[in-house]
């Protein structure tokens, strides 16, 4: 009998393209993301793909939906394999600039939606002895400047995800955390910040992604073969994080130049 997967942010971006690259294995696909047409699109892609599966609108921020998707995988497929907590959005802005709205918008869809969705499907993980894929960024590990908030919710995506590892492993539950860099995605439609000129410079660092979502989908799916905790799917991101843990200061010292360039650059724009 074919494996069974759900992935949530599955309507566009790296949850479409996992869909499809398991979906190439014949795996069922549970497809949850809070734009129903694109969800739809994604599962006709999955069919065409050689997967089969279903589609659910869910709302990662609701605790509800997220255990109302669990009942169904438990009806409909008898449990879940493998579960990718995926759904996430952007945002950008000095410290300064952003708004505690701005904060609490951003940790309960990228880090209390991994949280959540980590509660309504571990229990279906450890009957199957399964494997959970948390997607967080190198936003995590890097922390660059104009971006905070977005660095605090990933960063708890990695802390959550070690966590677990150490908490499952005894039960057979098999955990990884994903830390992409920029990858030319969509995820500037979620884009939400306080000065407009972070959203372009965003844009651009997407555009002039050497790496697309499937090639990091790939990577991903290669990885988790090998039994990765961490994942590190872009070249320059994992020469990064070597630093960073070799010589700390003088990132910080890379990052702190970094900032005023962007600030530069927001003040000219």
């Amino acid at each position: 009998m074919s494996k069974r997967m759900m992935i949530t942010g599955a309507g566009s971006g790296l949850g479409r393209e996992m869909a499809l690259r398991w979906a190439r294995e014949g795996w069922r696909l549970a497809l949850a993301d809070i734009d129903q047409n694109r969800l739809e699109q994604t599962l006709q892609h999955v069919r065409a793909a050689g997967g089969d599966g279903f589609s659910q609108r869910c709302d990662v921020r609701d605790y509800s939906q997220l255990t109302a998707l669990a009942q169904r995988c438990q009806a409909q497929f008898g449990g879940i394999d493998c579960v990718v907590n995926n759904a996430g959005v952007a945002s950008g802005g000095f410290f300064t600039d952003l708004s505690l709205d701005d904060w609490e918008w951003q940790l309960s869809i990228n880090l209390m939606g991994v949280v959540k969705g980590c509660k309504a499907f571990v229990p279906l993980l450890e009957r199957s002895r399964g494997t959970l894929i948390n997607i967080a960024s190198m936003a995590a590990l890097m922390q660059g400047p104009g971006m905070s908030n977005y660095n605090v919710a990933k960063a708890g995506v990695v802390a959550l995800s070690e966590s677990l590892k150490v908490e499952l492993e005894p039960l057979s539950v098999r955990v990884h955390v994903v830390c992409p860099s920029f990858f030319q995605t969509n995820l500037l439609d979620s884009f939400r910040g306080p000065d407009p000129a972070m959203k372009a410079q965003v844009g651009k660092l997407l555009d002039s992604s050497p790496i697309s979502a499937a090639q990091v989908a790939d990577y991903i799916h290669a990885a988790v073969e090998a039994g990765e905790f961490l994942i590190l799917p872009h070249e320059a991101g994992r020469a990064a994080w070597q630093l960073k843990r070799q010589a700390p200061e003088r990132l910080y010292a890379q990052m702190a130049e970094m900032a005023v360039k962007m600030r530069g650059k927001v003040s000219r724009e």
